[in-house]
This record gives C-alpha cells, sequence and structure tokens, in this order.
C-alpha cells in the first residue's frame, strides 16, 4: 500500500513538470526547443512507465486477496445505527466489504455524520471504503438538516446553462467530501419523457435528450472536480417507465433502435465524456431481454453496455433490496445472476441482513465453476483503479 500511495505522488510530480515543460514560450532557438520537446517526450514516458507500474502494483493486491476479500469489494452495504457499531465492524472486517452507503437513518447532523465517516475507515482493516450516498439535489438528499440543500435536477435544467450545472454539481461534492463521502449516486441520466412517472419526475434535468445530456454531464463534471466520485444513472434509462422499482418491476415496450435514439443519448454522450461508474436499473427492456430486469441481463450489461457502447469501467446495481427483485426472486439469486450478466458491485442498502447468505452463495457459485475467479478479479481490478483514480487508497 505504501509503494502505491510513493507511485501516486510521483505521477502527480511528473504530470505536474509536464504542465510547467508544456507552457513553455516558443522560441527561435531550435536547440531548445528540441530540448523541450525531448523531455516532454521523456516526462511522458516516465508517466507511461509509472501507469504501468501501478496497474502490476493492483495486479500484485488483487492476487495476494482472499477470496473473501475479492467478493467483499464487490458489495456496498447499507447498515443500522449513527455510530460506530459492532454489527458495522462485522460488515467491514468479517465480512470484508468494499464500501457503504449511508440513509437518513445513519445522520443525525454534520457533527455526527463526520464522526462516523471518519469511525468507519479508522477501524477498517482493509481496503479503504467507499463511502456512498444518494445526494441528487431536491427531494433525493441525505444531507443533515443543518446543511443547506441543493435544488432539484430539473430547477438546474430549466436553467440551462453549463457552468450553473458545473457548480452546482462541484460545490455538491465539496460538501459530501467535508462529510467524509467520497462516492455520490448521481447524477440521474434519465429523461422524464412520461408524465405519469412519479420515481423520476424532478429526478430529471428535463423532458429532452439535449438538456439531460448537457446538464447531467455538467454536473458529473463538477461532482468528479471536487473529488468525489458521481455515478450516473439509471442505465438504460427509468425515464418513460410508469410503475416505481421501487416497489414492482417497470417494463419499457420500446426497439433498441428507439432506445439508442433518445434513452440511450446521454449516458453515451457521459461515457464519451469519461464517467467512471454506472448505476443499473431494475426495469425490463421487453423487446431486448423479456425474461431480466436490466441489472440482471447479460444483454443489457455485457453486450450493449460494455461491448457497443464501449465502457469498461465500473457497473452497479440499483439497490438489490428494491421491489423490482424481491417480488420475483430471492436477493441471492439476483446478485449471482447480475455478477453472471456484467456487475462489478453489487448496492446491498436494505439487504445487508442478507448479506452472509450473498457471499456464501457467490463463493459456491466460483467452486463449482459457474463463476470463474478471473471473472471476479476483473471486478475487482476495475473496482481498485477506480478507488485508486480518486485518492480512495491514501
Amino acid at each position: 500500500m505504501e509503494r502505491l500511495i510513493f507511485m501516486l505522488k510521483k505521477r502527480f510530480l511528473l504530470l505536474f513538470l509536464l504542465f510547467l515543460l508544456t507552457g513553455c514560450c516558443y522560441t527561435k532557438d531550435n536547440k531548445i526547443n528540441n530540448s523541450i520537446s525531448n523531455d516532454e517526450k521523456k516526462n511522458i514516458n516516465d508517466t507511461d512507465e509509472i501507469i504501468r507500474e501501478e496497474k502490476e502494483l493492483i495486479n500484485d493486491k488483487i492476487n495476494s486477496m482472499t477470496l473473501d476479500e475479492k467478493i467483499g469489494q464487490m458489495i456496498i452495504t447499507g447498515f443500522d445505527g449513527s455510530e460506530y457499531n459492532d454489527g458495522m465492524d462485522r460488515l467491514i472486517n468479517e465480512y470484508k466489504v468494499g464500501g457503504v452507503i449511508l440513509f437518513a437513518r445513519n445522520i443525525e447532523d454534520s457533527s455526527q455524520m463526520i464522526e462516523l465517516t471518519r469511525a468507519l475507515q479508522e477501524n477498517n482493516n482493509n481496503i479503504p471504503l467507499f463511502i456512498s450516498i444518494d445526494e441528487e439535489g431536491g427531494r433525493v438528499s441525505r444531507l443533515p438538516d443543518d446543511i443547506e440543500k441543493f435544488p432539484a435536477a430539473f430547477d438546474i435544467g430549466l436553467i440551462n446553462n453549463d457552468q450553473t450545472a458545473y457548480e452546482n454539481g462541484k460545490e455538491i461534492g465539496y460538501t459530501l467530501k467535508r462529510l467524509g463521502i467520497n462516492l455520490d449516486y448521481a447524477p440521474v441520466l434519465d429523461i422524464y419523457s412520461n408524465l405519469n412517472n412519479t420515481v423520476i419526475g424532478d429526478r430529471a434535468f428535463g423532458t429532452e435528450e439535449s438538456i439531460v445530456s448537457k446538464m447531467g454531464i455538467a454536473t458529473m463534471k463538477g461532482i468528479e472536480d471536487a473529488g468525489v466520485i458521481p455515478v450516473i444513472k439509471h442505465f438504460p434509462g427509468h425515464g418513460d417507465t410508469e410503475v416505481d422499482s421501487h416497489y414492482g418491476l417497470p417494463i419499457v415496450y420500446k426497439t433498441l433502435e428507439e432506445l439508442r435514439n433518445f434513452e440511450f443519448i446521454p449516458f453515451v454522450k457521459a461515457i464519451k465524456n469519461g464517467c467512471d461508474v454506472i448505476m443499473v436499473s431494475h426495469i425490463i427492456l421487453n423487446e431486448i431481454d423479456s425474461s431480466n430486469p436490466a441489472s440482471l441481463s447479460k444483454i443489457v450489461i455485457n453486450d450493449i453496455l460494455r461491448r457497443d457502447m464501449n465502457f469498461d469501467k465500473v457497473v452497479i446495481t440499483d439497490d438489490m433490496a428494491m421491489g423490482a427483485i424481491t417480488s420475483i426472486m430471492s436477493i441471492e439469486e439476483a446478485c449471482i445472476r447480475s455478477i453472471k450478466a456484467g456487475c462489478d458491485i453489487l448496492l446491498l442498502g436494505n439487504a445487508y441482513e442478507e448479506i452472509e447468505q450473498v457471499i456464501d452463495s457467490i463463493k459456491l457459485k466460483i467452486y463449482n465453476g459457474e463463476i470463474s475467479e478471473e471473472h471476479i478479479n476483473k471486478s475487482v481490478n476495475r473496482i481498485l483503479e477506480l478507488k485508486e483514480k480518486y485518492n480512495v487508497m491514501e
């Protein structure tokens, strides 16, 4: 771990030097120009080498991890209580979870929240945690009452100004970072195209893909620039549904072509703008995979998101305890099917009591060969690279 931190600091130093070199003024002295050019090339090569070494360090880390530690990294869990307790300690140090999510039940005020997030990291004897929260602004906010709330996405969309959206996202990020949060389930990139949709509504930036794309990506960049990991959601698009997936299973009847020409567009643009994490929702795309919700569908995750859209970063599920899942199967079965489909992280925000059964089920599928350890390693690699990028590893 110390070596990894050293390499990170060295990379930042080299990038800084590269910035100074590329910022030098033009001169007629060809010798000086050639010297600068060679220095630039050397620093670029050095930076590439450091990145390669960092990847090797992550591979070495993965090779040294137990199976329990690897599976744990693929779980973000909720918990009870507003102070660090035995239950939290068991989740973190026995089950080796890679992250936690905070809900209203865990939050009293900002001072308590800071103490809690600090305790979670300090008592963690494993790889540093994702400490996550739902902070979209508007009606989906987990901020304590002593902190001023942020506007809803739809209000930002009405302003329709990139800089406003960026600054709002950046302030959300700074606020969360001060509270000890390093991952935010925002922004929403769903297009509010069905007025009977009660679950999305003003959580969306608008009713047009252009506004949602522009405002969503600007918000994503703001959160990111504050040093917090943004999670865009709810792929493949929850805007044209009428059933709330918290309680039932929504079905979308559009063809793949129709989805590509509308719902997919904000996600495609976000991927091109470097998004690091995508949350997949529990909705059925009836014309594409009528048997599986998107969060469990290999066609949606592996074929469409990873292959067609060229997204090879972290994919996380929506909460596996939502009615869309629990009404049709057990959480354990859903988690297995989601991993097979290509998800990297299982969100068990309200299913933390089932965590032991989930882990045991995953281990059993690995032992009997239904899921390969190589498959698990690829997910853990994506997760550790994400933690490294945002300095969670420090």
